[in-house]
């Protein structure tokens, strides 16, 4: 365990109508942000931790587990708890309204909607989805371009709903290109959460024709998975962004930083 790890028990306030096991994994997390806690390094052991502020063991094995979920920390059985090491595949990644994004830089997107149809689920449809083969989805091709130039060439499925007709003249609104707005006026249910992963990748065959790009010419590919409020995948798509034409940055602050160097 690192010598600098700290928990002062008066940072838990058990009147707080935040849950205890919540107030003791943010406070493990902040530890293990601010370095005080390195991977590798070993945390209390339970009962020390239910000692020294005065918890139930119950509410301890909740944090470790939140923590567990995270990423942040693992178990070893019979060993302890230590910090994990950061894994790559888990680093948070923001990706904006790519069409805003477009605008930004003073082009104007257009898109367009090259087709839309019912299609039964296949394997792997049924496994994005959590639906059995043959499900009923709605799926829409869409290009979006800017100044004439082919950018962004989208797939993208839902659970078809048939509670809610699909009329052709209103999937040609361009405020229903935003997955989500899809997905909550056709899909079955309303979306509550977006998880977003993105890849590298070559053009297929396919793709290299919508976005007139030589054959095995570098893209990024985003994959959407949207879900609702049981957790429960409704909708997922696929962009394939042009590599010459699009660079994503991300940003990460560190808070104890900028204050020394405040001082």
């Amino acid at each position: 365990m690192g010598t600098n790890f700290e928990i002062d028990g008066n940072r838990i306030d058990k009147n707080s109508v935040i849950p205890v096991y919540y107030q003791l994994a943010k406070l493990i997390e902040k530890s293990i942000y601010e370095g005080k806690l390195k991977p590798g390094d070993a945390l209390p052991p339970e009962n020390e931790l239910v000692r020294r502020l005065g918890i139930s063991r119950m509410t301890v094995r909740r944090a470790i587990a939140e923590l567990t979920n995270a990423g942040l920390v693992y178990t070893q059985k019979g060993k302890g708890t230590f910090v994990a090491r950061p894994q790559l595949e888990n680093m948070v990644f923001e990706l904006g309204d790519f069409r805003e994004e477009i605008k930004k830089r003073g082009m104007e997107p257009r898109v367009k909607i090259l087709s839309t149809k019912i299609v039964r689920a296949d394997e792997l449809l049924a496994k994005k989805l959590e639906v059995p083969l043959g499900t009923p989805c709605l799926y829409l091709r869409l290009l979006t371009s800017a100044n004439d130039i082919p950018l962004i060439y989208e797939h993208k499925y839902m659970i078809f709903s048939k509670k809610k007709p699909i009329l052709e003249f209103e999937l040609r609104d361009p405020a229903l290109t935003n997955f989500t707005d899809l997905v909550s006026a056709y899909g079955e249910g309303m979306p509550a959460m977006s998880k977003m992963v993105l890849h590298a990748s070559v053009v297929t065959e396919e793709e290299a024709d919508v976005l007139k790009v030589k054959r095995n010419t570098p893209v990024f590919v985003v994959e959407q998975t949207l879900y609702n409020r049981d957790k429960k995948p409704i909708g997922w798509g696929k962009a394939v962004f042009r590599g010459d034409r699009f660079k994503f940055t991300s940003y990460v602050g560190w808070t104890k930083i900028e204050e020394e160097n405040r001082e």
